[in-house]
């Protein structure tokens, strides 16, 4: 099979992704092997690729927004997922199941936990293995491209939303908006918020108003916030953010890296009961939830396809803010 692995990293303008012929895995106990149809790009992608995230091993495909079916089995009691069902796998691969954090609902941050695309090879391949007890079971209908980015922008956007404690008909305050801001933004707007973007790009600030929202700019929203999400992995707009709450908000950061964050003052950014919050990967029951939640209500998905072969220049494009909504490989 082809798989695209991350052999040196490097700026994505190096095209730091090499593409090789791999056997195809063979499923171990508990696991299904997935034939690929689609994967969504994903900025953590671009964060292995770069090397602002450590490889956790050498020549890893990365992926972690999958769309395929399953082709085998490997030894294990469950019959779930069946061969030919449609299933989704994420990022979140495994977890301890035993730990204080799993036994209290919180196997986000369960400190054994493993990564699809990070510690075991992702979807940037035309096969993969996943433990059956991760995977997501995914509608026949809707087109691969549109269903891969629910599986990580739309999950980690539906925590970030928890996270930030956004109260009902709140002012919702959204910075960057690439693929996962466009779906929460959505999200944030049919619960009746009014959402308010901060983004560089001139065409994300074209969606985010198509999408609904009360305004788009690159300089600040225009009222005090409740709550806001900082999706773009920049450190030094979390003071600018935390400046524009209103007395009690909060600011949930969502992604796996950010850089590093200016020194804060504290009458200014944290007092009148200021919060700040991470946001860390996500549980099984939040893929659940979101997912629940998209295909009774199915978002506007905004899509920048690439055949499986120009998967480089799709990690340069989102290094160059050059994609419309959510990158998405196409491989089968």
């Amino acid at each position: 099979m082809r798989a695209w692995v991350v052999e040196s990293p490097g700026p994505a303008a190096t095209w730091p992704l090499t593409l090789v012929e791999r056997p195809v895995p063979a499923p171990g106990p508990g696991e299904v092997l997935v034939r690929v149809e689609a994967c969504g790009v994903c900025r953590t992608d671009l964060h292995l690729a770069e090397g602002d995230l450590p490889p956790r091993r050498p020549l890893t495909s990365p992926g972690h927004q999958v769309v395929g079916r399953v082709v085998g089995r490997g030894d294990g009691e469950s019959s779930w997922p069946a061969e030919g069902a449609r299933v989704g796998v994420a990022w979140l691969r495994s977890t301890c199941g035993v730990c204080p954090y799993c036994r209290r609902g919180l196997e986000n941050l369960c400190p054994s936990s493993t990564y699809t695309g990070w510690d075991a090879d992702g979807g940037y391949a035309e096969y993969l293995t996943a433990p059956a007890a991760y995977v997501y079971a995914l509608p026949d209908d809707p087109p691969a491209e549109h269903l891969a980015p629910l599986l990580c922008a739309g999950i980690i956007g539906y925590r970030a939303l928890l996270r930030s404690d956004l109260p009902k008909g709140g002012r919702l305050g959204i910075y960057g908006f690439g693929a996962s801001a466009h779906l929460t933004a959505q999200a944030a707007i049919a619960q009746g918020a009014v959402v308010h973007v901060v983004t560089r790009s001139r065409a994300a600030r074209e969606l985010a108003l198509e999408l609904g929202a009360a305004s788009a700019s690159d300089d600040r929203p225009p009222e005090p916030l409740d709550s806001a999400i900082l999706f773009a992995p920049v450190g030094t707009l979390v003071p600018d953010a935390l400046e524009a709450l209103d007395r009690g908000g909060t600011l949930a950061v969502a992604g796996i890296h950010l850089t590093d964050i200016p020194t804060l003052n504290y009458e200014r950014d944290l007092f009148q009961e200021r919060t700040l919050r991470s946001v860390t990967a996500n549980t099984r029951a939040d893929g659940r939830a979101y997912l629940q939640q998209a295909f009774t209500y199915p978002p506007d998905v905004h899509t920048t396809p690439y055949p499986f072969e120009d998967a480089g220049r799709a990690l340069a494009d989102l290094a160059n803010e050059q994609v419309r909504g959510a990158a998405v490989l196409l491989i089968q």
